[in-house]
């Protein structure tokens, strides 16, 4: 009986098979499960619109899709898929390093399953697992995306980078909160001179006209004269 293969390429020897060469079988089979837990790779995914085939190489560390870590570079003249095969059971940190403003999706090869894709301005990372919960139509799952709670530790500020990335607007908590809160925003859209208050005792948000409390553009433009 011959070899067999699991979906990410590690060799499953028969008894009996490949006498005098299980060594050297073993320590690919080493290296190779090395390279799936924690190995990185970049990929050139250069090109105008069109599909990257990441591939599995079976008893070998040559799979593109064999790498823990993968990192797209490239110029991209036009969105780009990257996909895997369709029986991958795994996780990825994919990291967009490609210059062009053009989206790149990941997915599976086929089927209509979910995909995530980076937008044509995010050249940012991603944490995916690729489920393989369907022969025909398998999931990929953004983690990030589907979590339901973010939780930024140490006072560290929540960051919206501008559009080339040079300059943020930034969200912090203070150093010390005497008692935990969640601001709950609008549902809609606020109109001309209205402010953002809270309608609660809960943290819910809503937006006011500023003539609720007494402000007028008149008034707003003398304080502005008198106070600076």
């Amino acid at each position: 009986m011959a070899s067999t293969y699991t979906d990410l390429g590690i060799e499953l020897m028969a008894t009996g098979e490949n006498a005098g060469t299980w060594g050297t079988k073993t320590n690919t089979n080493l290296n190779l499960i090395e390279q799936l837990t924690g190995g990185f790779a970049t990929v050139s995914i250069a090109g105008g619109a069109g599909t990257t085939a990441l591939d599995i190489d079976d008893g070998a560390l040559t799979g593109t899709a064999q790498q823990r870590v993968i990192e797209f570079t490239g110029s991209i003249t036009g969105n780009r898929i990257v996909t895997i095969p369709n029986d991958v059971e795994t996780f990825y940190i994919l990291k967009n390093s490609t210059s062009g403003a053009y989206t790149v999706q990941f997915k599976y090869a086929t089927g209509s399953g979910t995909s995530t894709t980076f937008s044509t301005t995010d050249k940012g990372t991603k944490i995916v697992y690729a489920s393989a919960n369907d022969g025909t139509n398998p999931d990929i799952v953004d983690v990030m995306a589907n979590s339901s709670e973010i939780a930024v530790t140490n006072s560290n500020p929540i960051k919206f980078q501008d559009a080339d990335n040079s300059a943020f607007v930034g969200i912090d908590a203070p150093a010390t909160v005497t008692g935990s809160y969640t601001l709950t925003l609008p549902a809609a859209v606020g109109s001309t001179s209205q402010v953002l208050v809270t309608t609660d005792g809960s943290g819910t948000l809503g937006f006011t006209s500023t003539s609720s409390f007494g402000i007028t553009t008149g008034k707003a433009i003398a304080m502005a004269m008198i106070f600076g």
